[in-house]
């Protein structure tokens, strides 16, 4: 990965596309809070995160909400690529399917941790703190930012952070950010047609033809 630190900031998608797939992941993956929408205005303000009134639980999809009016965004440009430059470290482009930044995951994890719900403040504490944690280590080694550096460079880093167990205790913190963004990062890519299919999920289609329940079935059900 080469992307140098003053190109352009990854594409934004509507803030409509990105709060429906927020709901779609909360609904469908084990990696995310299952009940994490439900949570009221004030059980947010009293875990800490930033103001917002929300949505409730039953959002106007078919609005095109425009930035900071349900909930003020967490990243910066420079975050933003740094997100996306992480979420290609972890889901890089391959012969199955396009990489995370590609079909916007960085901006899932934008509109994820910046909710006004109850969890999601320390989600954004740990994001942040991370995401800068990645540019003072790549200063430190390597002299610049996370987005300039190479493959062989960004995986020398995560080598450090990928796998909790095993991180030294000086990389304990970051390995921690790791697991949660890449958590979000497998959460918000799986849920996308582009993900879904890179495992062969289907959802829910109409068979071409469908004869019954087989015969030993329903004499087993007694109705045959």
């Amino acid at each position: 990965m080469t992307s140098p630190e003053n190109s352009a900031s990854p594409r934004r998608m509507e803030r409509r596309d990105a709060i429906k797939w927020m709901m779609t992941a909360v609904a469908s993956t084990a990696l995310l809070d299952h009940d994490v929408l439900g949570a009221t205005a004030a059980e947010a303000a009293k875990a800490g995160a930033k103001a917002g009134v929300g949505y409730g639980t039953d959002p106007n999809l078919l609005k095109a909400y425009k930035p900071g009016e349900v909930w003020p965004l967490t990243f910066n440009d420079a975050q933003r690529k740094s997100a996306a430059a992480l979420c290609d470290v972890i889901l890089p482009a391959d012969a199955k399917g396009p990489s995370a930044s590609s079909v916007g995951v960085h901006d899932f994890i934008d509109e994820w941790i910046s909710a006004p719900y109850e969890g999601h403040a320390s989600d954004q504490q740990t994001i942040v703190n991370g995401l800068a944690w990645l540019d003072r280590e790549s200063q430190k080694r390597f002299s610049r930012g996370f987005v300039a550096l190479d493959e062989r460079q960004t995986t020398a880093i995560c080598d450090d952070i990928c796998h909790l167990p095993r991180a030294k205790p000086e990389f304990r913190t970051a390995a921690q950010f790791f697991r949660r963004f890449r958590d979000l990062a497998a959460g918000g890519y799986y849920t996308t047609p582009e993900g879904m299919k890179d495992i062969g999920y289907t959802g829910n289609v109409a068979l071409e033809k469908f004869d019954g329940p087989p015969p030993e079935v329903l004499q087993k059900l007694g109705l045959a």
